[in-house]
């Protein structure tokens, strides 16, 4: 069973105006450390900031929310599998927002994509509910 669907589009140039304007403050305030020390370590660095962004966005309407209610960007964090298959884990209050979803007797899967193509920045991120 789908629990909530969330889509959403990150402009790579606009991040990279970001990261150039606020820095630190910015990534510290946005991306976990797991995240930012992916991020630090690519080529493309904004590209790789932008899909994060977008996952989080996509995340955020998933859960039904946006980032509102409470949500708050580090509470949604992508990591990397070995294989490379984008991970999305939540804490805090997504967390407790998707166990207020999940129905009794399911467990809640995080499903993320990830993609780019310059200068955008996709992810995709879809809630399933399987029964435990």
């Amino acid at each position: 069973m789908i629990l909530g669907i969330g889509t959403d589009l990150a402009n790579i140039e606009r991040i990279a105006g970001t990261l150039a304007r606020f820095g630190d403050r910015f990534r510290h305030r946005v991306f976990t450390e797991t995240e930012r020390r992916k991020s630090e370590r690519r080529a493309d660095i904004a590209g790789t900031y932008a899909k994060r962004w977008a996952a989080k966005e996509a995340c955020s309407k998933a859960l039904g929310t946006g980032l509102r209610m409470g949500i708050a960007w580090r509470d949604m964090s992508v990591s990397n599998l070995r294989s490379g298959q984008p991970v999305m884990h939540v804490t805090g209050w997504a967390a407790d927002r998707l166990a207020a979803m999940t129905p009794a007797g399911h467990e809640a899967i995080i499903h993320v994509t990830l993609t780019d193509d310059h200068p955008w920045a996709h992810a995709v991120v879809v809630i399933e509910a399987r029964p435990s």
